[in-house]
């Protein structure tokens, strides 16, 4: 770093899978645009071929992906990625968005880089993101399908030590539930500060922003965590990546929205019937040779049906389908699931797999785990 280079602002935004944190970061960069700053964006999981990245180069978003391993067992990776934005773009604020199934960040994330590297990086207070459906749940306000205890405990334990708690998506409440979660929150968890806004809509998103670009990180709320514990947990999951070229020869068109939303439901409906619940499915499905136009989809839960946030103004002849999902079931039953889904809904459109990895997460070792020096 040269003596007259300014530091980046180094903003973590983590959450349990399916909280909105990609469509909440999309927002959050608009925000720095429009205020003039630059901003580059590291992606992170356990495999390869991610959505979240595809979706941030369709915004034309500087972006670097890290593959193999959350941020804290990939740390040398994490920094060498910053570094790459940094020569390449030079970038005001660097976004880091974790793992969904990672936790105790602050201990091997934030201090780490604030202690080793701190002429490099300011850094933020790491947000945690929340989709409210699920929280009620996880914290007994509702009833409805729910996580198993040791998958939970890592829920806990994100919220645990985050210095901003984002109720994400609260347009799917009224406001006196919002009020009630909100009210929850803030005595489980009294050190972070609470935001509520709703990403999609872009509502009471900028007290949020404004304070990850105002406050600096304290690290609080480091957790107590146990490991054994937390493996377990991330254990339970089963991943799955897939890459998937549709269409055929023949050049017949074929509606890539209603294609991605029913693909998308009936492998829901393949898991639900199995009982076997999902924490994230998300995909993309983009013209073949322009990676800008493209369908995107998601779902959160089981007992959800998948909704599009992106959509293709025009039937495509041949696609490139990015495929995550993540569940509590064995990586085979996922990877079975797909390939029912895919011979039912896309054999007249014609498939082929590029590339399908599926597996469990293996027990996280950070690289550092460093306590506060205050």
């Amino acid at each position: 770093m040269s003596m007259n280079q300014k530091k980046s602002r180094y903003v973590m935004i983590g959450g349990f899978l399916g909280a909105g944190k990609t469509t909440s970061i999309l927002k959050f960069v608009n925000w720095l645009s429009a205020a003039g700053l630059r901003v580059g964006l590291i992606t992170n999981d356990q495999g390869g071929g991610l959505v979240d990245t595809s979706l941030a180069r369709s915004h034309k978003i500087p972006v670097e992906e890290i593959t193999g391993g959350c941020f804290c067992c990939r740390f040398a990776s994490l920094v060498e990625a910053a570094d790459s934005l940094i020569d390449a773009t030079a970038p005001d604020v660097l976004i880091a968005e974790p793992v969904g199934s990672c936790t105790d960040l602050v201990a091997t994330v934030s201090l780490p880089l604030e202690q080793i590297y701190g002429d490099r990086f300011t850094i933020a207070p790491v947000s945690v993101v929340l989709d409210p459906l699920r929280a009620e749940r996880i914290f007994g306000l509702t009833e409805g399908s729910r996580l198993s205890e040791n998958v939970a405990y890592i829920y806990r334990k994100q919220i645990e030590e985050a210095e901003l708690i984002v109720i994400n998506k609260i347009d799917l409440l009224d406001a006196s539930r919002v009020e009630r979660l909100r009210d929850a929150l803030q005595e489980l968890f009294p050190k972070a500060h609470v935001h509520a806004c709703c990403a999609r809509t872009e509502t009471g998103m900028e007290p949020w922003f404004s304070a990850v670009m105002n406050k600096v990180s304290n690290a609080s709320a480091i957790a107590g965590i146990d490991y054994d514990r937390y493996a377990i947990g991330e254990s339970l999951l089963g991943w799955l990546n897939a890459e998937i070229r549709l269409g055929s020869d023949s050049g017949a068109e074929f509606d890539g929205n209603r294609l991605l939303i029913e693909l998308l439901n009936d492998l829901r409906l393949r898991l639900s019937e199995t009982g076997h619940e999902i924490a994230h499915l998300k995909a993309t499905l983009s013209i073949e040779g322009d990676p800008y136009e493209l369908a995107a989809a998601n779902l959160v839960c089981t007992d959800e049906s998948p909704i599009l946030s992106h959509t293709l103004a025009d039937p495509v002849d041949v696609a490139r389908l990015l495929l995550n999902l993540r569940a509590e079931a064995p990586p085979e039953r996922l990877k079975a699931a797909l390939g029912d889904a895919l011979a039912e809904r896309c054999q007249e459109v014609g498939f082929e797999i590029l590339h399908m990895e599926h597996f469990r997460p293996g027990r996280p070792v950070p690289t550092h785990r460093l306590a506060m020096q205050r």
